[in-house]
């Protein structure tokens, strides 16, 4: 399968725009369990430009009734990113040093259950600044959040999209 580059400007442009607001082509979950895996995903959307419309495992969203796990669901979007060999964006576990414009950052708790996702915006003397949905933020620093486990996944590119 032809492997393409990530658009990471595109995608951090999307986070700048609906960091603050919701698009209306997607489903607001905020109030039935959180929107922050959900805005990621859109994200990556917009830097990618291609979905994964294989049921279970793949990553999609056609309605909030119509959408892969991988779409809304914290752990699943990590499972999709680092482990599915098909089309989609795709990425690997890496350090805050590893980080760049147009990545995802994971927050978890020390028993290892990952809770909150968001993407990175930018950068402020090497401190990630990050763009999330549910306590909405664009370019807040990652060490005003309180965690206990981080995962950073580097997006290394996109399966099957256009050259």
């Amino acid at each position: 399968m032809e492997t393409t580059g990530y658009d990471r400007r595109k995608a951090a442009a999307y986070a700048q725009k609906w960091a603050y607001r919701r698009n209306p082509s997607y489903y607001d979950f905020s109030r039935i369990g959180g929107d922050c895996t959900s805005f990621v995903s859109q994200c990556l959307f917009a830097g990618s430009g291609v979905m994964n419309f294989t049921p279970e495992t793949g990553w999609y969203y056609r309605s909030a009734d119509d959408r892969a796990p991988a779409w809304t669901g914290v752990e699943f979007l990590y499972a999709f990113l680092v482990r599915d060999r098909g089309r989609g964006p795709f990425a690997e576990e890496t350090t805050l040093r590893g980080l760049r414009l147009g990545d995802v950052v994971q927050l978890g708790r020390e028993t290892g259950d990952f809770y909150h996702t968001c993407l990175v915006s930018g950068f402020f003397f090497g401190i990630p600044l990050v763009a999330a949905h549910s306590y909405d933020a664009y370019d807040k620093p990652l060490t005003a959040y309180r965690f206990e486990k981080l995962r950073c996944l580097h997006i290394l590119g996109v399966r099957g999209g256009s050259p």
